[in-house]
Formats: C-alpha cells, sequence, structure tokens
C-alpha cells in the first residue's frame, strides 16, 4: 500500500487575503503552500505557487497517454478532402 502525501493548505478569509494580498503571495513562493481563499466559509479559490504554465500535453490530464501507429492513414484519403 502506497501513501500519497496531502499538499497542507491554510485557509484565509477573503477579507483578510484583500488587506494581505502582496505579502501572501511573496509567502507563497518562499514556502510552496497552498492558500485556499474563503468568503463566508466557504472555498472560492486558491493561491498555489506558479507551476510553469499548461501542461505540454494536447491530452490534458493524461500525459502518459501515448499514441501508437499511424491514426491519421486508416481513414482514407477520400474523408480527409471531405474535412477541408
Amino acid at each position: 500500500m502506497t501513501m500519497v502525501k496531502k499538499e497542507i493548505s491554510h485557509s484565509i478569509k477573503a477579507s483578510e487575503f484583500k488587506a494581505k494580498c502582496l505579502a501572501l503571495m511573496d509567502d507563497v513562493a518562499k514556502s510552496g503552500e497552498t492558500w485556499v481563499v474563503t468568503k463566508n466559509g466557504r472555498p472560492i479559490a486558491e493561491l498555489r505557487p506558479y507551476s510553469g504554465g499548461r501542461i505540454g500535453t494536447p491530452f490534458g490530464l493524461h500525459p502518459a497517454l501515448e499514441i501508437h501507429g499511424d491514426v491519421i492513414s486508416p481513414l482514407g484519403d477520400d474523408l480527409w478532402k471531405a474535412m477541408e
């Protein structure tokens, strides 16, 4: 059985976040921790360290997905021409 390490997050009220936003961003950049912003006790947003952008795969959340073989040829040229 493998244990999954859960990211510890802190929470902050939206009104407090508004007042401390810039300092909190500096803290997140240094610590790497995530903050959950709440409004009326409900989570509405997360402030987390920048990860470097979007995933570089066209498959979104499936980075391990691989295409093997030719996925275009089986359709034939006439079907590809119909799409033009």
